[in-house]
């Protein structure tokens, strides 16, 4: 056994003489006046890690700017409350800021930083504190219509490989909801994995009929029942994360996501509520959302529960999503076919015969209808914001040029 320590860092336990592979042990720990250690095993979040290891792979290597000066560093975006960020590079978790010109420049939201983002930061105070200076090119972007009237999106997280989709088996289980989630995440180019919270509550044979709904339509995606009570399906959920990969858990409040986080690091870190009992529905507990670096492999972000979840312009999830509807429709007489009321819609045809499920088809329509809506009010705003800013640049250069015009 050999102990290393420098006071205030960490120790190091080498055990390596009863075991076939050393085994490394980190902590914290100080001095008191009394010159007692009193010490804690470091978590997961604080222990150095290599950048590959929080996502940065060969994708973003190949994007990151090598001619950046030198006092500028890649970190990861892990939380975001209102306009506060923390920031984790290779030694540790950080509070960070954004530049003035960083939010001067932006025109949308949607090149703010969010949890997921790789970021170019500059680091001050002994690097205690760093200062985002850019957000580098993301693999994807999960976002949704800003939730009330506003017609804005809403940045969810960066940079996602795999999206869970948790519905629970009890009053939440919705099957429009679900196709609104599905046709969200792949329109983002993630993918995604469907699961079934709150397994203990149902029997077999509820459950089976469940899926096979699901799969009915969406044959190519799969779909994991667990419960976070009895534990049953905790282990094909821990066996589907891999280091370097991130996932996020996305559901309405009440479906078990956070517990389910809790399960997988194996301690009750994050807060959790009980629903209600009269009707299921859950209580907002995750307030913000923030990325969870699993000690098994993987990062997690978990979000708070979404009681609206608008889409804008997500033509390639529709798609995707009701994949056998646009199937179909590939044999209607007209190629700009709306499915609504016009002569020889194969759509049309298809519902009424009992080939297309009715509900399925309404709610591509609504979705589909609400997308384009979105977008099209979306463009609008965004003309004006821009003529707009255009009127107010026309207006300081009129004053400039008469501040600066000599007098007679």
């Amino acid at each position: 056994m050999s102990i290393f320590f420098t006071e205030g860092v960490c120790i190091v336990l080498n055990i390596d003489m009863f075991l076939q592979e050393p085994l490394n042990i980190s902590w914290n720990f100080s001095l008191d006046n009394s010159m007692n250690i009193t010490y804690k095993q470091m978590e997961r979040e604080d222990l150095p890690m290599k950048l590959e290891d929080l996502g940065f792979d060969k994708w973003f290597q190949e994007r990151f700017n090598e001619s950046q000066p030198s006092e500028f560093s890649a970190a990861r975006v892990v939380a975001v409350h209102k306009d506060k960020y923390t920031v984790r590079n290779e030694d540790e978790e950080i509070p960070a800021d954004v530049t003035g010109k960083l939010l001067y420049m932006t025109e949308s939201n949607l090149e703010l930083p969010t949890v997921g983002d790789w970021v170019l930061v500059q680091h001050f105070n002994d690097d205690t504190f760093a200062v985002i200076q850019t957000v580098l090119p993301r693999k994807s972007l999960l976002k949704r219509k800003a939730a009330g009237k506003r017609i804005e999106y809403q940045p969810i997280a960066a940079n996602i490989d795999v999206a869970f989709i948790v519905q629970s088996l009890d009053h939440d289980f919705n099957l429009p909801r679900l196709e609104r989630y599905l046709t969200m995440v792949i329109d983002a180019r993630i993918q995604p994995v469907i699961m079934l919270s709150k397994r203990d509550l149902v029997p077999e044979e509820e459950l089976g009929e469940k899926i096979s709904q699901i799969k009915k339509s969406n044959p190519s995606f799969d779909i994991f029942a667990f419960s976070n009570e009895t534990g049953e399906g905790l282990d094909a959920i821990q066996g589907l994360l891999i280091t370097g990969k991130t996932y996020c858990l996305l559901g309405s409040s009440g479906v078990g996501k956070t517990t389910l986080i809790n399960r997988l690091i194996g301690q009750e870190m994050f807060a959790t509520a009980a629903v209600r009992e009269k009707d299921s529905k859950g209580r907002h507990v995750t307030a913000h959302r923030q990325l969870i670096i699993l000690e098994k492999g993987g990062m997690i972000i978990d979000t708070p529960g979404m009681r609206e979840l608008g889409n804008i312009g997500v033509q390639n999830g529709l798609k995707a999503t009701f994949s056998d509807i646009l199937g179909v429709a590939q044999d209607c007489r007209f190629k700009d076919c709306t499915h609504v009321n016009e002569p020889g819609c194969a759509v049309l045809e298809a519902v009424e015969g009992g080939e297309l499920d009715e509900r399925r088809y309404k709610n591509y329509l609504k979705l589909q209808k609400e997308s384009a809506y979105y977008e099209m009010s979306y463009l609008e705003k965004r003309n004006r914001d821009k003529k707009f800013g255009r009127m107010v640049k026309a207006v300081k250069a009129v004053k400039k040029d008469k501040n600066h015009k000599p007098l007679k």
